[in-house]
């Protein structure tokens, strides 16, 4: 059996500790003779198995992520894994227990759809980074860790609403971007909202909308005014610490909407996260085929065209293939 390891996890890999790396060489040799070693991760298609740190030196415990196929297995994610607290193991276990069971309530009802859905979002991801790693160093720099699935599992209950897969799967791989000079690493160098932002924000806006529920009583009903649905998940602003402007998940829908401090009009074309990550990756490897935007570099960081500062537009390069 042939084991992939993607060049992010390496990059995690050497961060999180000098031992890591050869226990991950490690881990990839047992899973070619054993693939069947890791269990449910909570996303369909995607298996953990947890490393045992003690073995190793300099290397804390691992909570590692692959997906099976045939004839291969790809390593999707690594991090370190969160010691247990002795005195509330018991408590720790029926929280796992109730998390596991309200993960299976809301499973896709096709579970197939799903793990394409988790293949793609990878997919494209891995596309954005690798090129930022290449060509915009300080951009790749700025993007940070995935989130545990834990932190993401806590964040669903705080908003009160299933988080899609697709979006789970995004804050696997990472939890945010801080961005470069204010600019984030997406077309309009725009950013993804760091996790630890996204239930605060989101708070913000259900105010926002209460505010305006309240007005809404005695305003005619073409004239009332929305700012936010509960199901809306906040993903991108228009800056890394900007938020006037950005996009929402639709979790009822499955689409990317837009919400403006203004009350803009939205745009009428609709997104899913797949393909607008998909797309931002296409613009990246092939610049001069980009029709929302064109790429390009300022020193070590992505500047896409239409976001860029007048002020720098002299030092902006545009990004070759």
């Amino acid at each position: 059996m042939k084991v992939e390891i993607q060049p992010d996890v390496r990059d995690t890999a050497a961060q999180l500790g000098a031992g890591v790396p050869y226990a991950l060489k490690v881990l990839a040799g047992q899973l070619a003779d054993d693939s069947d070693m890791g269990g449910p991760s909570g996303l369909p298609g995607i298996l953990t198995v947890m490393v045992d740190g003690d073995v190793f030196e300099d290397c804390p415990d691992l909570s590692v992520g692959y997906i099976r196929e045939p004839d291969r297995i790809e390593i999707r994610f690594l991090r370190a894994a969160p010691s247990p607290e002795p005195s509330t193991e018991d408590q720790d276990q029926d929280q796992d227990q109730d998390q596991d069971q309200d993960q299976d309530q809301e499973k896709p009802a096709d579970p197939a759809a799903a793990a394409v859905t988790v293949r793609q979002v990878a997919d494209a991801w891995q596309r954005i980074t690798g090129r930022l790693k290449r060509n915009a160093p300080d951009s790749y720099a700025a993007l940070r860790a995935g989130a545990g699935p834990a932190d993401i599992a806590a964040l669903e209950e705080d908003l009160g609403i299933g988080i899609p897969v697709e979006l789970h799967t995004l804050w696997l791989l990472t939890a945010g971007d801080d961005g470069v000079n204010g600019g984030g690493c997406l077309p309009g160098n725009e950013a993804l909202i760091p996790l630890d932002a996204v239930a605060a924000f989101a708070r913000q806006r259900m105010d926002s909308q209460a505010h305006e529920d309240t007005l809404n009583i005695r305003r005619p009903e073409f004239d009332r005014i929305t700012v936010w649905e509960p199901t809306w998940i906040p993903v991108v602003s228009h800056g890394a610490a900007d938020r006037t402007s950005g996009l929402y998940l639709d979790a009822a829908t499955g689409y990317l909407g837009s919400w403006s401090r203004y009350n803009e009009a939205p745009g009428e074309e609709l997104d899913t996260l797949v393909t607008y990550l998909e797309e931002t990756a296409d613009m990246l490897e092939a610049p001069d085929l980009g029709t929302r935007d064109k790429p390009g570099l300022i020193g070590g960081a992505l500047v896409w065209l239409s976001g860029i500062d007048p002020a720098q537009e002299e030092r902006w390069q545009p990004l070759t293939a």
